[in-house]
């Protein structure tokens, strides 16, 4: 009788360097041991080097005195300042010109992207000139050029140009009205803060209940309509009381203000509340044309009313051609509310409060101007160039960003009626931001890398403050550098992780 053996063969053993997870850890050790072993080498052969050159480490050096001065700074700093104010004086700065830089940029890449996708032939060529030219300028050449060729060619102190406003532009800058505050605006900026959060918490409320129930709450739409009346009455008297200051046969009739406001204020209850919109635009953009071209244009009085005329016209005309698809209160946001929050609480505040915010206005004398305040051309220079720049990368992320949006979207929005700005606003580009936001990140952190240029043309940011003149007097050159680097790593990933919530909180969500 045959015996059969029912033990399952055992399965080959193999070397433990042949199993993938081992060996993936012994790789890893491995390399770190490598990275590990390499960084230890550094710091012994850059401790061994300075021990020869009888040089010390540390950052001692900080609280030592710095024995130079700084030619822009955002608090008082003198040769008696440590080399730590110093530090803080190139961070604010180039915190300066990187905020300055973003906000501008931003603002005018998004109006290039958009003009760039425009029916109008002149704007879109225009806009495609702009981006194709400045992008493919270096931007240092660009900075040599808004300091050098620019500002530096202005006129002498004694032929500055006027701006209005009491605006001057020099060989030594712009120099504009100090703000002088008083103790009791403290309340105001609270009282505006306060007012900005809660216009935002009004329109997020009112948007919820629109999108619950298809239409905005009875209340909220009175209480747009009487925002809107209000708003109407105070543009359209202030308009009146400007218009009327050159033009002296209005200002002979006193209440004239006051019929224009009341009558253009009914005007947003009835069906003609567009036309009283355009009204108001054209009373506002011919006193404002007067105003500018006034003030920076010796011409007579009656070319610059003329000319003036002629703009607000246009203007005036641009709306009326413009697609106005007629649209019920219920299903328009009445910005005018929150608007009115925005600007009329803190008014309140300066008024009950009695706060005064005065201007210090400069005025030229022997050989400079005294008082106001000094905008140095070289932070002018850099910022400038730095946000026309950065705005023809971005003109193009966004031009891109719209581009992805299905064409199907615009249609579809176009059937439900919505206006031609409206589309844009609500349909199109909420969904090109998922496209615009990473690219807007990488501009935002090359503008603020991109300060340091400013060294080249003397704006005292941190590169030219600390590594430039602390580095050289104390030799510090490691701990210097040390500080920059992670200066500049923070602020990028600062950068990042906020553009990156952003970017989640405006993601497409999947239903």
């Amino acid at each position: 009788m045959a015996v059969h053996d029912n033990t399952a063969a055992a399965p080959p053993r193999t070397a433990f360097y042949n199993d993938p997870v081992i060996r993936g850890i012994i790789y890893q050790v491995l390399v770190a041991a490598a990275v590990v072993a390499f960084l230890g080498w550094i710091v012994t052969n850059t401790a061994q080097n300075l021990a020869a050159q009888n040089k010390s480490t540390g950052f001692g050096f900080l609280w030592e005195t710095a024995g130079f001065g700084i030619s822009f700074t955002l608090f008082p700093f003198d040769r008696s300042s440590f080399y730590w104010q110093a530090f803080f004086v190139g961070l604010l700065n180039t915190l300066l010109v990187a905020v300055i830089g973003i906000v501008v940029a931003t603002v005018l890449g998004f109006i290039l992207g958009v003009a760039r996708l425009s029916s109008n032939w002149l704007v879109a060529r225009v806009a495609t000139v702009y981006i194709e030219i400045v992008r493919n300028v270096p931007l240092l050449l660009q900075l040599f050029f808004w300091y050098f060729a620019v500002l530096k060619a202005m006129p002498a102190v004694r032929e500055s140009y006027q701006l209005p406003l009491n605006i001057f532009i020099n060989q030594r800058g712009i120099i504009v009205p100090r703000p002088l505050p008083d103790a009791e605006i403290i309340w105001v900026v609270i009282s505006a803060i306060a007012a900005i959060i809660g216009a935002i918490v009004l329109v997020r409320t009112a948007q919820r209940q629109r999108a619950l129930t298809g239409y905005y709450s009875p209340a909220i739409v009175w209480a747009g309509r009487i925002a809107s009346a209000i708003l109407a009455f105070g543009l359209a008297y202030l308009g009146t009381v400007l218009v009327s200051t050159f033009i002296p046969v209005l200002a002979r009739f006193g209440t004239l203000p006051l019929i224009v406001g009341v009558a253009t204020a009914a005007l947003t209850f009835s069906a003609f509340s567009f036309y009283g919109r355009v009204f108001v635009t054209f009373l506002l953009s011919w006193a404002v044309a007067v105003f500018l071209l006034g003030g920076m244009f010796a011409l007579p009085e009656v070319a610059v009313i003329g000319l003036a005329l002629v703009l607000a016209l246009g203007v005036v005309w641009s709306m009326l051609v413009s697609d106005r698809l007629p649209q019920g209160a219920e299903a328009k946001l009445p910005w005018a509310l929150p608007i009115l929050v925005m600007v009329g609480v803190p008014a309140f505040v300066y008024w009950v409060t009695g706060a005064n915010l005065g201007f210090e206005v400069p005025v030229l004398e022997r050989f400079n101007f005294k008082g106001g305040l000094q905008l140095v051309p070289e932070m002018v220079a850099l910022a400038v160039g730095l946000a026309l720049y950065t705005a023809a990368f971005i003109g193009e992320n966004v031009r891109g960003g719209i581009r992805a949006v299905n064409k199907g979207q615009t249609e579809a929005a176009a059937s439900l009626g919505l206006k031609e700005g409206d589309r844009l606003r609500l349909v199109v580009i909420p969904q090109a931001m998922r496209v615009i936001i990473p690219p807007l990140t990488s501009q935002y952190l090359n503008l603020t890398k991109n300060s340091s240029l400013g060294a080249a043309i003397g704006y005292p940011e941190l590169v030219n403050v600390f590594m430039g003149t602390t580095l050289n007097q104390t030799g510090k050159a490691i701990e210097v550098i040390a500080i920059t680097m992670l200066v500049y790593l923070t602020l990028s990933l600062t950068t990042s992780a906020f553009m990156n919530w952003y970017n989640a909180r405006v993601a497409l969500v999947e239903r």
